[in-house]
């Protein structure tokens, strides 16, 4: 096993051990990739300013992210495959999360079912949805999240239609595989990943199949899919999820000022500054140079969070500085699941709460809640 000292070791030791199709579509965005590629460069961009002589004694990275108690401002975000990366991925990923100390937010496009989360851990977790245009479906997968003690729904708004990602369309992405000649030897040279998936039975959307009348087979739910995505939503659909839910509204999927303020108006309790990991809009700019408009615009009515590059502790703190509450990481996680399953999710989030731990001391800080945008140095961050 070789030393991991960073994610970036995480993610090279994924792409030896994950099929190639999951891989890329794990660590690819659409397009070009441009905003696939700004959203970790911006964050490098950001300079910080180093700051000596202070006690730097009884450090704390402890926050509350919508309401719950989190070791860092730093949450899983949902990933749809993600128990494809690795067998039973979400299960492994949700008890790792636990284990640490931050929320975890399951897919509607996971391999392992909302039941499967809630039978192998004990905290609460969140739940993410699509709109979709069969509401009775929509309904009930709601009712289940409610019945798992989810604790929050996460409403993604920038997937009405599916962004073109090269990667996925030539690998011809599905799950399982199919048994093509180049899937069958791309995967004779993956055996660990093979011999996992031989001894679990979750090797499909286990929240769809079984689950929606139409669904029964991947043929059937690649035809309810294609057709389900809902290009009508609106923020009439919002109130309606919202009514229905009942619980804490996460709403994931903004990038502009004028969403943000109709996001904070909609009486959500947080939003997530977000362009889905550059896998939508490409040309779109990067969630890091758009949350501090945001911020300034709605920071004081609404929780903020973001996601988009974070591949390290120190990105966290830069987006903590810049007034987001909370640092979602998806790729980041991925990247442990798929080199080393649970263990591997726990080393990526050590690694990320290290970095964040000494970084800020470094900055001058011992507490991160009194952390602000006074750790940057001008000019080299995004400004309203």
């Amino acid at each position: 096993m070789p030393t991991i000292t960073c994610i970036e070791d995480l993610r090279v030791l994924a792409q030896k051990r994950v099929p190639r199709m999951f891989y890329d579509y794990a660590d690819s965005g659409s397009w070009t990739e441009g905003t696939y590629r700004a959203n970790e460069a911006d964050f490098q961009a950001i300079k910080l300013r180093q700051r000596v002589a202070v006690n730097m004694e009884n450090r704390s990275t402890a926050v509350e992210l919508v309401g719950q108690a989190a070791k860092m401002p730093v949450a899983i975000a949902p990933t749809g495959l993600t128990g494809m990366q690795h067998a039973d991925g979400e299960i492994l990923a949700a008890k790792a999360a636990e284990a640490f100390g931050i929320p975890f937010t399951l897919s509607t496009m996971s391999i392992c079912s909302i039941e499967d989360i809630a039978a192998h851990t004990k905290a609460p977790f969140w739940f993410q949805l699509y709109m979709m245009r069969d509401r009775d479906a929509m309904e009930r997968m709601i009712e289940r999240a409610r019945a798992a003690r989810c604790s929050a729904l996460v409403l993604t708004l920038d997937l009405q239609v599916i962004g073109q990602r090269h990667k996925d369309l030539k690998n011809g992405l599905t799950a399982p595989p199919r048994p093509t000649l180049a899937n069958l030897i791309n995967l004779a040279t993956k055996p660990r990943w093979c011999l996992g998936m031989l001894g679990t039975k979750r090797r499909t959307f286990g929240n769809l199949v079984g689950h929606v009348k139409a669904v029964t087979d991947m043929k059937s739910l690649a035809s309810w899919t294609n057709e389900q995505f809902d290009p009508r939503l609106s923020w009439a659909d919002v109130e309606w999820v919202k009514q229905r839910w009942g619980g804490k509204l996460i709403l994931k999927g903004i990038m502009d000022v004028e969403d943000a303020k109709l996001a904070a108006n909609s009486g959500a309790d947080a939003l997530v500054v977000s362009n889905h990991g550059g896998r939508q809009l490409d040309g779109a700019e990067s969630s890091i140079h758009a949350l501090p408009r945001i911020i300034d615009a709605v920071g004081s009515q609404i929780e903020v969070h973001m996601d988009g590059g974070v591949r390290s502790g120190q990105d966290v703190l830069k987006a903590w500085a810049l007034g987001a509450r909370g640092a979602w990481i998806g790729r980041a996680f991925l990247y442990g699941l798929g080199a080393m399953g649970q263990p591997g999710v726990t080393k990526a989030l050590q690694i990320l709460h290290k970095e964040l731990d000494v970084t800020m001391a470094f900055c001058g800080h011992t507490q991160l809640k009194k952390v602000d945008r006074s750790i940057l140095l001008p000019g080299t961050f995004p400004t309203a």
